[in-house]
């Protein structure tokens, strides 16, 4: 079945304010993990997933046949790959604002979990028969390599 070339420019229109929509909302959250502001990416994240999930499934349709747009103009199509090439970056931006993150709040987790471990491996006295014996339970923190 033919796209009219009506219904694939606007389809590249629609696909074209969507993704520039939802490069705007990453390019926040980006920049809010840059500013180590999570909370204010956090209020963006309900509408960006919601734009994301119609971007996959959009995306994915017109993968699967390309004919829903390869009629339209090619203007409509140039400013829908330009729009795109920008969410791609954009979302790398992101990936690496939140490695970051990741990194930090790690560091964070491991020299808070080994300070605890000193404080609590500290208190020792000396028994009645001489030996030294802890006086503390067991720690209840567990530390590995990842937060």
């Amino acid at each position: 079945m033919a796209i009219a070339a009506a219904d694939a420019a606007d389809r590249c229109d629609q696909l074209t304010v969507l993704t520039e929509r939802l490069t705007e909302l990453i390019a926040a959250q980006a920049q809010a993990f840059e500013q180590r502001r999570p909370q204010d990416a956090a209020a963006l994240l309900e509408e960006s997933s919601r734009l994301a999930n119609l971007y996959r499934h959009e995306s994915t349709r017109v993968r699967a046949d390309p004919s829903l747009v390869e009629s339209a103009p090619l203007a409509a199509r140039t400013k829908l790959i330009r729009a795109t090439e920008a969410f791609d970056a954009v979302l790398a931006r992101q990936g690496r604002a939140i490695e970051a993150a990741r990194i930090v709040t790690e560091g964070l987790v491991k020299c808070i979990a080994e300070e605890v471990a000193v404080q609590r491996t500290q208190a020792s006295a000396y028994g009645s028969t001489g030996v030294q014996t802890s006086t503390v339970a067991p720690t209840a923190i567990t530390l590995n390599q990842r937060a």
